[in-house]
Formats: C-alpha cells, structure tokens, sequence
C-alpha cells in the first residue's frame, strides 16, 4: 500500500513585537440547535437566535459598533410561511421538497438589479429547471450602521421548480447548486455591481448580512413570523481580525 503525504499547513511566524501564535486561534462564535425528533418549530429559531446574540463577544465590529462583521442563520426551508408568503404574488408552491429557493443579493441600482435576475432567470431556464416566481424580502436598516447600511443589497427570493424528469430530491439539490454556480461566473463577467446568493436549496435557506449578532433578527422580519419554523438552526457571528492573515 503506498503511503500518502498530505500536504503541510503553513507555518506560523515566530512570536514578534504583540504577535504570538500560542495566541492564534479560530475566533468565528458558532452555535447549532436542533430537534432531535425533527419536529419543526418556530421556538428553535428563536433559541437559533439566542445562542447568536449571545455570541455577541465573539462577533467583531468596526469603528461603528452598529456595523458587523457579519452574522447569518441556515434554517430548513420554512415551507408554511414561504407558501402563505408568495400567495399576493400570484404563484403557487409545489409539495415540500419538490421546489427550490435562491437568497439572492442583487444591486440597489434597479437597472443593474434588472439584468442581475434576468441573467439568473436564463441560467435557470437553460439548465432545464422552471422559474415560478421572485420575492422581495421585507428588511429593516434602521439598527444598522452607516457603513453597512451603505452597502445594503436589495435581497430577494427566486423560487425554482424542478424539470418533470428530475424526481431525485437529491439530483435537484446538485443542480440548484450547479446553477448557482453558473450565475455567479455570468454576473462576475459583467460590471453589475455587488452579487452574490447566499443559498440555493429545496432544503436549507440562509439568512445572513454585514450585520451584528442582535441585528439579524430585526434585520430579517422574516426571523421573527411565528410562522417560520425549523428543525435546525445554525448561527454564525464572524471575528476575523485576530488571526494571521
């Protein structure tokens, strides 16, 4: 059996000036909580919440304390709140599992935001898969900070449903993935101004932001809908500036 060398990580400077590597450590506050069960409620968002907003120490910010470093939740998708959501809109949700759901971050410009959604409108149509409808997610900037509130993006949800022939939930998973991708080179290609899409899944959603940890909650209204239910709720409070570049 032939033996295989890994590849080394790199090695860390030696102690100099107020840098010392025995002080070098992953930062990020990170909590998970879940139903063992698999029962969904909107009390584990809530408790998803909590853990984030007490890992406020954990969480960096700049000069402006209402600035982030970014804070996020990845929920299940909440498929009785997003339904009841899209029904003013004019489109219906397939069964649970059978439909998709994009976080898309798009331009304030509404021209560049415009041809940001038709570009992702065609890489959805030409990978086969039927695009139901978009959502305007409801935000409040009012707790945020100058800077982030600067940098806003105009979030949205794409809904997706699957080509008749893609029953496998797990073949579906893979090509919302795969078209994720493919969006994403085609905006970076053009000079649109800031994209990205946070998650695209028929199975988790992210919520996220250069936010602090207490201000997701009140960012996303979505958080706080009694409706909002999941089995699982993952936090994340980033702290980046204590590790060596």
């Amino acid at each position: 059996m032939t033996n295989i060398r890994l590849p080394q990580a790199p090695s860390l400077p030696k102690a100099e000036g107020l840098y010392d590597p025995a002080l070098d450590k992953d930062s990020c506050g990170v909590g998970f909580v879940v139903n063992i069960k698999g029962a969904r409620s909107h009390e584990i968002v809530k408790q998803g919440l909590l853990i984030l907003a007490n890992l406020e120490h954990r969480g960096a910010t700049g000069a402006d304390p209402n600035v982030g470093d970014g804070a996020g939740i990845l929920v299940q998708l909440p498929d009785a709140f997003l339904r009841e959501a899209v029904k003013p809109l004019g489109f219906a949700l397939p069964k649970n599992g059978l439909y998709g759901v994009g976080m898309v971050f798009l331009p304030q410009d509404e021209a560049h935001r415009t041809e940001c959604e038709s570009i992702v409108n065609d890489r959805i149509v030409a990978e086969g898969q039927k695009v139901l409808g978009w959502r305007t997610v409801p935000l409040d900037a009012s707790r945020l900070g100058e800077t982030s509130r600067v940098s806003m993006p105009y979030v949205r949800q794409v809904f997706v449903q699957p080509a008749a022939r893609l029953k496998d939930p797990n073949a579906f998973e893979r090509k919302l993935y795969v078209i994720r991708r493919l969006i994403e080179k085609a905006v970076k290609q053009t000079d649109l101004g800031d994209f990205s899409i946070p998650s695209f899944s028929c199975r988790t959603l992210i919520y996220k932001g250069m936010l602090t940890s207490n201000q997701l909650e009140t960012f996303y209204p979505d958080l706080t809908e009694p409706g909002f239910i999941s089995a699982i709720a993952l936090v994340h409070a980033r702290y980046s500036t204590n590790t060596f570049p």
